[in-house]
């Protein structure tokens, strides 16, 4: 009986142990997640809308110089470049090779840190989205 259990064990999970795409797809989607909150932090802090162009095989952060409180109620698409915590400029998130975002588009956080509407961009090998929630702005 042991040996049949090990034998279902080595043809059907042990190849997902091995699979270095999967730990990839979940270390991207993370690091999805931690820009996007970064660049919520920095819309309220700046006081300032922080832009979210998502590509295919990329996140990038830029800002709109246009302070709210002048007047603008929106923001304007993509903005100035954004420096990344590491110093590099423009703040772009790059996916590893084979791993893909939809829900491609741009999206904005404004200065209280909210966007206009809910936004789910999913990561290729990872069924669980990241999501950004309208009224607040939170990212899961």
């Amino acid at each position: 009986m042991t040996m049949v259990v090990v034998g279902i064990l080595a043809a059907v999970a042990m190849p997902r142990f091995f699979d270095s795409n999967v730990f990839q797809s979940r270390g991207f989607k993370d690091q999805v997640q931690a820009t996007l909150r970064h660049a919520q932090k920095l819309a309220i802090a700046q006081h300032r809308f922080v832009c979210v162009s998502v590509e295919a095989g990329s996140v990038t952060l830029t800002y709109d110089a246009n302070v709210p409180a002048e007047g603008h109620a929106t923001a304007t698409c993509p903005g100035n470049q954004l420096t990344s915590p590491a110093g590099l400029s423009p703040y772009t998130l790059v996916a590893p090779a084979g791993i893909t975002i939809s829900g491609v588009g741009s999206f904005s956080f404004n200065h209280e840190g909210r966007v206009s509407a809910a936004q789910s961009l999913l990561v290729s090998g990872y069924a669980t989205p990241v999501v950004v929630e309208a009224e607040t702005g939170y990212v899961h």
